[in-house]
């Protein structure tokens, strides 16, 4: 059987008398979109940042690409890549500056030739040499994905990446994300939207209070409610489905003219 990328056994961690984690367990395959569902404050970042290596458990066990986070955090660090909540780009310098200035940092040999690489896969090219002060939100998360990625690494984590985004802008970020999980890249995903998992994820968990309640693909969650009433009801268009079509509409329009 293949390793799993990510392993949790009984995580916890503590600050003062705060219990953030109680004891997690979880598991992620490799290659795989997995997504982990909380409110505020239920220890979602806590644990990225343990399987990061940016904090120790209090009690427990993590691996991440097969290497402990305790014992070997300087292979664990080798292996992922780590975007937080906002986007942790340099507004004062271009796409492309940014991309080989964490080239640089990482090491990597052909700095210009991974950066166009990039830019070009997250749909960044012709903006590649404008100041990233300029870029729309949903093109600035983009360019932070695209920056995780330099290096090569096995497993992304992205903690809440589409947090303060307009829905124009998450779909472009979903979309980079589905890339990512079509390259063979593990996707760690914590989010507090539903509509963000059911869309991404291939296996789903929900933390509360500190510990996994459930853990399961979509159909299997859903499986835990009563079977479905059927009923016909007249369909409502939601409000970001109407932005979404007038927003398309004005692109069509402009384009034709």
């Amino acid at each position: 059987m293949t390793a799993a990328a990510v392993h949790v056994a009984g995580v916890e961690k503590s600050f003062g008398d705060l219990r953030v984690l109680k004891g997690v367990d979880l598991e992620v395959a490799p290659g795989s979109i997995f997504a982990l569902l909380g409110s505020n404050g239920a220890g979602k970042t806590t644990l990225v940042r343990i399987l990061a290596t940016l904090a120790r458990p209090d009690a427990g066990s993590a691996s991440v690409g097969g290497h402990d986070v305790v014992a070997a955090p300087g292979s664990v660090r080798e292996a992922i890549s780590l975007t937080g909540q906002f986007a942790a780009v340099d507004g004062i310098l271009t796409g492309r500056e940014n991309l080989r200035l964490v080239g640089r940092l990482r090491h990597v040999a052909d700095r210009d030739a991974v950066a166009d690489a990039l830019l070009e896969r997250f749909g960044l090219a012709d903006a590649a040499d404008r100041r990233v002060g300029t870029y729309s939100g949903g093109m600035a998360r983009r360019l932070d994905i695209a920056m995780s990625l330099v290096g090569a690494p096995q497993i992304v984590f992205l903690d809440e990446p589409t947090t303060g985004l307009d829905p124009e802008a998450r779909l472009e970020v979903w979309d980079a994300i589905r890339e990512l999980a079509g390259k063979g890249i593990t996707v760690f995903l914590t989010t507090q939207y539903l509509d963000e998992a059911e869309q991404l994820a291939d296996r789903i968990a929900i933390l509360h209070e500190g510990r996994i309640i459930v853990n399961g693909t979509l159909a299997e969650l859903k499986a835990l409610l009563p079977p479905a009433k059927v009923e016909y009801v007249e369909k409502q268009p939601t409000l970001e489905e109407v932005f979404l079509a007038v927003v398309g509409a004005r692109h069509a329009t402009k384009e034709e003219s």
